[in-house]
């Protein structure tokens, strides 16, 4: 059983593509988390740069997520969906929720920007754990 390096990119576009709902669904609430207006935000960090680093990061989780489920596939552990999905929340919970809180604390942001910021990160592992568990390792 091999990885299908198509559908860990799929998982990606998929991930970024709910970044970009999920961003606009909550926009006014980042923003006012985060402290600044979407004209300083820009003027700070422009748009595309953190676009391709979001999406360069996302697809770097997905193909490690692959890896790892590929490592519990050799375990004897079946390759499915939920199994995808409990993985992926697993790994969340235990390395990505908890960097994000622990950041955030540090650096005294609001915790509805630690919230709104764990949310979309969720998705993402969430979205690609389905991706992969479902299709990318057939």
């Amino acid at each position: 059983m091999g990885v299908s390096y198509g559908f860990i990119g799929l998982a990606a576009v998929a991930s970024f593509l709910f970044g970009a709902v999920w961003y606009g669904a909550f926009s006014r609430q980042w923003l006012g988390a985060l402290g600044k207006s979407d004209a300083e935000l820009k003027a700070s960090a422009g748009f595309v740069t953190p676009m391709v680093v979001t999406f360069a990061a996302e697809l770097v989780m997905a193909w490690v997520l692959a890896g790892v489920m590929t490592h519990l596939l050799k375990g004897g552990v079946a390759v499915s969906v939920r199994n995808g999905v409990l993985t992926a929340g697993l790994l969340w919970i235990g390395f990505v929720a908890t960097t994000l809180a622990s950041n955030h604390a540090f650096q005294g942001n609001k915790r509805l920007l630690t919230i709104i910021d764990a949310g979309h990160w969720l998705g993402v592992m969430l979205i690609q754990g389905a991706i992969i568990g479902g299709l990318a390792l057939r």
